[in-house]
């Protein structure tokens, strides 16, 4: 292999870890890892995203760099838009437990007043104690979730990848080697976001609580905006 072919991939291998770190990344992860009690699921939940991520702009870059089309802006535009609602959508989720639910903090002793000191526990009061429906496993919404952020994210990256690369092997091998620095950068960002959700979880109710919502809350927060930004901002829905 060439120098620069060989400087271009390992490129392409940092900005996929650094791409790992984008804000609307890092807070859907977030949101989806914050009911995890287990490091090592909610490292797998990372690699899961990375792999949906990659497997959407590998198919996007086939058709791309074989049929040499360049995706149109109002198209990119809608992917990111798409993004938006996705982190609206998940952060909704984490804060229904707690609004819907009747989930509320509650103060007992567990022994007699004068030796036992008052307890704050969380305690959800819902009317059904099971469903009857199924949801989807966290590592198949994970998975899900990743593809819809490749489909936003591939629009920069076939850009860049038609400008830098010779041939269809090397733009394969471009969008691989990213995909990959995008995987362990996020199992790597998974693991330690989860910290302190899974520490939290057992002995501090109260904080895995209030941590919970927050990421929930940052996740509309963040959703919301880039609706905005996009929807109004950038003319995709009306343009201001």
């Amino acid at each position: 292999m060439e120098a620069g072919a060989a400087a271009i991939l390992f490129l392409g291998f940092v900005l996929g870890m650094r791409h790992a770190l984008d804000a609307d990344h890092v807070v859907a992860v977030s949101t989806l890892i914050s009911k995890n009690k287990s490091l090592l699921k909610a490292s797998l939940l990372g690699t899961f995203w990375g792999l949906g991520h990659t497997s959407t702009l590998l198919l996007v870059g086939l058709v791309v760099l074989i049929l040499k089309l360049t995706i149109p802006p109002k198209v990119a535009l809608s992917m990111e838009f798409a993004v938006g609602i996705v982190l609206v959508l998940l952060g909704v989720s984490v804060t229904k437990e707690f609004l819907m639910d009747k989930i509320h903090l509650h103060r007992h002793t567990h022994g007699r007043e004068d030796e036992d000191r008052p307890h704050i526990h969380i305690h959800s009061h819902k009317e059904a104690p099971d469903h009857s429906h199924h949801h989807l496993k966290a590592e198949h919404k994970t998975f899900l979730v990743g593809m819809v952020h490749g489909l936003a994210g591939s629009a920069a990256l076939m850009l860049l990848v038609l400008t830098t690369v010779g041939s269809l092997f090397q733009g394969v091998l471009y969008i691989l080697v990213f995909g990959l620095g995008s995987i362990m950068g996020m199992t790597a960002i998974s693991t330690l976001i989860s910290i302190p959700f899974t520490v939290s979880a057992e002995k501090f109710e109260v904080f895995n609580y209030r941590l919970r919502l927050t990421a929930g809350f940052l996740s509309i927060a963040l959703g919301t905006a880039i609706i905005l930004q996009i929807g109004f901002r950038e003319g995709l829905i009306y343009a201001i």
